[in-house]
């Protein structure tokens, strides 16, 4: 006997518009992605006079690749998951194509904006450690904010840039108006 677990439905959404389900959802994951990112950060950098950009155990390196690569790839499935599955409640004004591969597109975008940011984050590692000496030291506190700001910018970025591409494939709801012909 197989037994067969039913995925749990997906919590109600209030009605509202695409934008506003943006910026509340901008909201939500811009906050503790610096708050986080900056304390993580902070706290790794153990003697806090100083850090490099690849070199030592406190490197700039260590901490900005890997949230460079799995931020985008965390909030680009979360988002389109969040986007669809309101579209799907008729929560927002759109719906989603019938045709569309969610899971395709979701894999698809999250691999192709993980591998685009940290190619990006590492070339303006490789800059800054190419433009400043080998022996120059950056001030720990400084580089904290800078990793929280990043985490930010990734943020808000990757809420928009895959519904910018999803938008592709979603149309407005129309409203039938039922019309009496007989009076």
């Amino acid at each position: 006997m197989k037994l067969k677990i039913k995925p749990p439905k997906p919590k109600p959404i209030k009605k509202t518009t695409l934008k506003r389900f943006l910026i509340k959802r901008t909201i939500y994951y811009v906050l503790p992605n610096v708050f986080f990112n900056f304390i993580i950060a902070y706290a790794s950098f153990k003697e806090l006079g100083y850090t490099h950009f690849f070199s030592g155990t406190q490197n700039l390196a260590r901490l900005t690749l890997p949230m460079a690569i799995f931020l985008p790839v965390v909030l680009t499935i979360d988002i389109i998951k969040r986007v669809t599955d309101a579209a799907n409640q008729e929560a927002i004004e759109f719906t989603v194509d019938e045709q569309l591969n969610i899971k395709k597109l979701m894999t698809k975008l999250s691999i192709l904006h993980g591998l685009i940011t940290g190619s990006l984050v590492l070339s303006l590692l490789f800059i800054g450690q190419y433009n400043f000496s080998k022996d120059y030291k950056l001030d720990a506190t400084a580089m904290a904010i800078v990793v929280g700001v990043l985490a930010g910018i990734l943020s808000v970025i990757f809420v928009y840039l895959p519904v910018w591409r999803l938008r592709r494939w979603m149309c407005r709801r129309t409203q039938a108006v039922a019309v009496d012909l007989n009076s």
